[in-house]
Order: structure tokens, then sequence, then C-alpha cells
């Protein structure tokens, strides 16, 4: 999927409140659910299937901004990728226990 000339586009990973309250959103949570359990990145498309793209695209923002995610466009496609690594070097534990309760909650 990504090769060289891809471009990423990344923040830096906001405070807990700034992950907190963007992972409050039940769209945005299941966003991040869903790339947590790809365990890869994902093409944006997939992380959704109940609102537009318009929609998609602002929850997709705020994902990044909060430093939770990371936008990769390669070759005209925009895939998202959740920055585990990074998420749990700097909030150790919260990314683990959000997910799992995402997941006992969403059982697939």
């Amino acid at each position: 999927m990504v090769n060289t000339t891809a471009t990423v586009e990344s923040f830096p990973v906001g405070s807990v409140q700034d992950v907190l309250a963007a992972l409050q959103d039940p769209v945005r949570l299941e966003m991040v659910r869903r790339l947590a359990n790809a365990g890869a990145a994902q093409r944006c498309g997939v992380l959704y299937d109940t609102i537009n793209k318009s929609t998609a695209t602002h929850h997709l923002k705020t994902l990044r901004e909060a430093g939770l995610t990371e936008r990769i466009v390669d070759e005209g496609q925009v895939y998202a990728r959740l920055r585990r690594d990074e998420v749990d070097a700097a909030l150790p534990g919260l990314l683990d226990s959000v997910i799992a309760a995402a997941n006992r909650a969403h059982p697939d």
C-alpha cells in the first residue's frame, strides 16, 4: 500500500483531555476500533458506513488533530493509520483500555 512517494500527515499526540474528547464521539470511537482491530492502515471509506463522506472527513480530521491517527495519501488513495505506538508512549494503557471497552460493547 504505502510507497516512498506517499504523503503522511500527522500531529503530536494531544493531552489526555484532547484524546478523550476525540474518542467521546461514538462515530470516532468506532473508527478507532476498526483501525485497531485491522492492525494496519485502512482506506478511509471502510471506517464508516452510516455517515456521509464530508462528515467522515470531519471525524477523521478530529482524530488526526488529537494525534490518534495519521492520514496517508498514496497514489490518489487516502488511508488512515492508528498511531498506537505513539499514543501508548504518550498515554500508556489508555488506548488499549478504550479499545477493549469498545470491542466489548460492539462484538463483531
